[in-house]
């Protein structure tokens, strides 16, 4: 029994060492294996975030060109949009204005209409009056005619019956003479 007492250690100490050796001599390389794949595994994990990161700046630079390009264009767009904006409000002053003027100067043409009218009024009572005064020194020159007429012959006439009655005087005086 003493026996079992060391075989059985001895024998177990024997199964460890074999074992142990075993493992020891596959540890190194093992782990050297563990390493170097934790280290390609870190390289490769690097080269992925450095790819990553060049990918993210490209995209980035990508996204800002674009951002750039879209505000550019929606800059000329509001731009654009501001200056029509404008355009339509000096068009619509510049309606307004002639809206403005044209119903001045159409105030002053309707004046203008009205004492032309009045005007004309005027000039038709005068060439009415006038017409009036010409029919009037018309009948008038010919009631004149016809009285230097009338006085022409009531003056031959009366130089006739003066002549008559001269001539009855002479007779008369001649008769009385004779």
């Amino acid at each position: 029994m003493n026996k079992i007492y060391i075989l059985v250690p001895l024998l177990g100490l024997l199964a460890f060492g074999g074992i142990y050796w075993n493992f020891t001599k596959d540890y190194e390389a093992k782990q050297v294996a563990v390493r170097q794949a934790k280290e390609q595994e870190k390289k490769d994990k690097q080269k992925r975030d450095i790819q990553a990161r060049e990918k993210a700046i490209k995209d980035a630079v990508e996204a800002q060109e674009k951002r750039k390009i879209e505000r550019e264009a929606k800059e000329r767009a509001e731009e654009a949009k501001k200056k029509a904006r404008l355009d339509a409000e000096d068009r619509r002053q510049r309606a307004f204005d002639d809206r403005k003027r044209t119903r001045d100067a159409l105030e002053r043409l309707k004046k203008d209409v009205e004492s032309v009218k009045a005007d004309i009024a005027k000039l038709e009572d005068e060439k009415k009056k006038n017409l009036d005064e010409q029919a009037f020194l018309k009948t008038y020159v010919k009631q004149a005619e016809a009285n230097v007429k009338y006085y022409y012959d009531l003056l031959d006439k009366l130089a006739a019956a003066e002549a008559a009655k001269a001539a009855a005087d002479a007779a008369a005086a001649a008769a009385k003479k004779g």
